[in-house]
């Protein structure tokens, strides 16, 4: 059975660093910033309509993916429960529990990181700092309570997706 990871967590706080990792050991990483970046969006937020259209895409290719037996890791940030419930209820048909794993990034780190973007690649989204600090004041943390769940600390990052 395939093996599927929510990366989980506010812009900056390293998700796409850990899933590029899971990605080298032979999970097929799908990115809504990669799709945004391919498509010419780099506004943030962007347009509704069209992140709604990639969600739908990826959705369509983790479930091929899954079908095929392919181990995929999901390149979001899952912000709210409801955005990882939504995702779950998409799985749960195909008996694949998702593995949560929450980059637990304090704040002036994270804030620090996005001062630091320049819009040079999908994921390098620029925020300015008002958003960037509403995105980490309004992001729900994942609890043991909606299943599998590892969280990963700043200092861990690197050697964490190794182990």
């Amino acid at each position: 059975m395939s093996r599927v990871v929510f990366m989980c967590g506010p812009s900056g706080a390293g998700k796409s660093t850990y899933a590029n990792l899971l990605e080298k050991q032979g999970m097929v990483r799908l990115s809504a910033d990669v799709e945004l970046f391919a498509r010419g969006v780099t506004e943030v937020p962007p347009p509704d309509e069209v992140r709604a259209e990639i969600h739908v895409e990826l959705k369509q290719r983790l479930l091929a993916l899954v079908a095929e037996g392919r181990d995929v890791v999901l390149d979001l940030s899952f912000w709210s429960r409801a955005m990882r419930d939504e995702w779950r209820d998409l799985l749960a048909p195909t008996g694949i529990v998702p593995q949560t794993i929450y980059l637990a990034t304090d704040k002036p780190t994270i804030l620090a990181r996005l001062r630091e973007r320049r819009g040079a690649h999908a994921h390098d989204f620029v925020l300015d700092e008002a958003l960037a600090e509403r995105y980490v004041d309004h992001f729900e943390v994942p609890t043991p309570q909606e299943g599998p769940l590892t969280v990963v600390r700043p200092e861990n990052q690197d050697r964490t997706a190794s182990d």
